[in-house]
């Protein structure tokens, strides 16, 4: 999902006190940046405050996963992408790419998997109609795009060892 033009949906600028021991921006911070890309991609299929007030209905973060393949340092610009990958009735995945401004090197990559939620009752319910046909329309938007290579992918040390 991108801006007019395929420009990134979401810009950020690393501050200093994200920065670790390490000289790089923490590990927390990353998600932060994939938080606020999250909450734009919502927004641009409609699951924004409008909604959650008007429908009492919201999606939760089940499950994520993030890699990380380049350092990022204090005061510089990432640009995340961001686009849906699959959607059911009550869940959805949303992937992220950030890279670096300067150079466009992936710096990491993050996918989440949402469940839609009335807030009432805190439980699961289907997604309505007209946001998962947002949803739909955004992955066919999208559908001259190969999967993503980071998408999908499990933490396991057997997957890293040659054969």
């Amino acid at each position: 999902m991108t801006e007019a033009g395929g420009a990134p949906a979401h810009r950020e600028t690393v501050r200093a006190e994200w920065v670790d021991y390490n000289g790089h921006m923490n590990v927390a911070y990353y998600v932060l940046i994939f938080d606020h890309a999250t909450d734009i991609a919502l927004a641009r299929i409609g699951l924004d405050e409008a909604y959650r007030s008007a429908r009492e209905a919201s999606v939760f973060v089940a499950e994520a996963h993030v890699t990380y393949e380049e350092e990022v340092r204090a005061g510089e610009t990432v640009a995340v992408t961001s686009r849906f990958l699959d959607c059911d009735g009550r869940r959805l995945i949303l992937y992220h790419e950030m890279r670096r401004e300067a150079d466009g090197a992936l710096a990491a990559s993050n996918e989440v998997m949402c469940v839609h939620v009335d807030l009432r009752t805190r439980r699961s319910r289907p997604i309505p109609a007209d946001v998962h046909a947002r949803i739909a329309a955004e992955m066919r938007g999208d559908g001259d795009r190969p999967h993503p290579g980071r998408a999908g992918r499990a933490i396991s040390l057997a997957a890293r060892r040659p054969r």
